[in-house]
């Protein structure tokens, strides 16, 4: 049993609060922490039985961070922030002495680029504070890489490609809406592709490549090759790698917005003057879009989330598909969030299962395919997000 220190309180931290109080043999303390404490009370308010304490934090504020987390003094810090706060947080449990876990990796607030170098830099110091680090524990990253980890352990002896396949085919109801925060999404979804193939990366322009994927129970949908983070860790350290590529996919109406937003400057991230106020436009763009913790209400339909790998097995060629599939219904009949808020929770708070049980505990930096994924995959299928594989199929690609 241990305390544990949840920062942020969008959809995903309504999911990762929700999830953690199920399961008090585990986390005996929860405090859920955010810039605004209201929403705090309302989440701990809506889970009831006083489970959670709130309070407020300035997530990039590390003298902040460091009080907070004295006082209460947990033993696992759950960054569901945003991912520029992601530096000073770290920063703030070395000084503070406690363990960290993220979803998503670090990108600078005034630049649309996200890698792990930043983080990975922090490895010495985490391993001479004898601390964990745990990143990208959520489910793209996160799921998908242990994905990957499990069918490097159990079905391959060398993994020669792999795709991830993100499918959402749900319906929220809205003219246009994004289902995580939109200033981070546009940022993601407009930069230009990137792969990994032969020992390089490829540069694509935005959405250049693409082409209709089936997902089970979901049927065909049009598949665009973007770049994400978890491809940067996964070849890394699977180095036998000779292409690796993240597929999302959009419908054509949310491209044609994603097109005029960024035609009309509104996905600009540098600050403009507007009535003598300096204001950023993505910004202000994401104050006028719905919530995406909102969205859950209406929301119908399923996402689909997996990996397709090919390589070798017994000097054979083979092939593998390990998926999701998770109700949108569902998943807001649960925790009241939409299903993408839903697949990053979970595995947030079973990452966290891991460090305080000492499955996933060691002195350092680790993306979440450097640990045994067997306990994980386990838990997938217990709490929420069970899993499918398929053998010597066609994987499309």
């Amino acid at each position: 049993m241990g305390k544990v220190l949840i920062i942020g309180a969008g959809g995903v931290g309504t999911v990762v609060a929700h999830k953690v109080a199920q399961h008090p043999e585990v986390f005996s303390e929860i405090m859920l922490a955010s810039r605004t404490k209201s929403k705090c009370d309302a989440i701990a308010k809506a889970i009831g039985g006083n489970h959670i304490q709130t309070a407020k934090v300035e997530a990039e504020n590390v003298s902040e961070l460091v009080s907070l987390i004295k006082s209460f003094k947990p033993d696992l810090v759950i960054n569901v922030a945003l991912p520029y706060q992601d530096l000073p947080i770290m920063d703030a449990c070395l000084e503070a002495k406690v363990s960290y876990l993220d979803t998503a990796n670090y990108e600078p607030k005034d630049e649309a680029k996200f890698e792990y170098s930043w983080q990975w830099a922090y490895q010495e110091r985490f391993k001479a504070a004898g601390l964990t680090a745990i990143l990208g524990c959520g489910f793209d990253p996160g799921v998908t890489s242990i994905y990957t980890a499990y069918a490097a352990k159990h079905h391959f002896d060398e993994i020669q490609y792999l795709d991830i396949v993100d499918c959402n085919a749900g319906d929220h109801g809205k003219a246009f809406a994004t289902n995580f925060n939109p200033e981070i999404n546009i940022r993601e979804v407009t930069q230009k592709g990137k792969y990994w193939e032969n020992g390089k990366w490829v540069v694509t322009e935005p959405h250049e490549i693409h082409k209709p994927l089936n997902y089970p129970e979901i049927g065909p949908k049009e598949s665009y090759v973007i770049y994400h983070e978890e491809l940067e860790s996964l070849v890394k350290n699977y180095p036998t790698l000779k292409r690796a590529r993240f597929w999302m996919t959009f419908g054509q109406e949310y491209l044609t917005h994603l097109r005029v937003i960024q035609n009309i400057g509104m996905a600009r991230i540098d600050p403009i003057i507007y009535n003598g106020m300096e204001i950023v436009p993505i910004q202000f763009l994401k104050a006028v879009l719905p919530d995406p913790g909102d969205l859950g209400e209406n929301y119908t339909g399923w996402t689909s989330i997996g990996c397709r790998i090919r390589g070798l097995k017994d000097g054979k060629e083979k092939t593998y598909y390990v998926y999701n599939n998770c109700s949108h219904e569902a998943a807001y009949k649960e925790t009241g969030t939409q299903g993408v808020s839903y697949t990053t929770g979970v595995p947030a708070m079973i990452g966290a299962m891991m460090y305080m049980k000492g499955l996933w505990k060691k002195p350092g930096v680790f993306n979440v395919e450097e640990f045994d994924p067997d306990p994980f995959m386990d838990a997938l299928n217990k709490y929420g997000l069970p899993w499918v594989e398929k053998h010597n199929i066609d994987l499309e690609l």
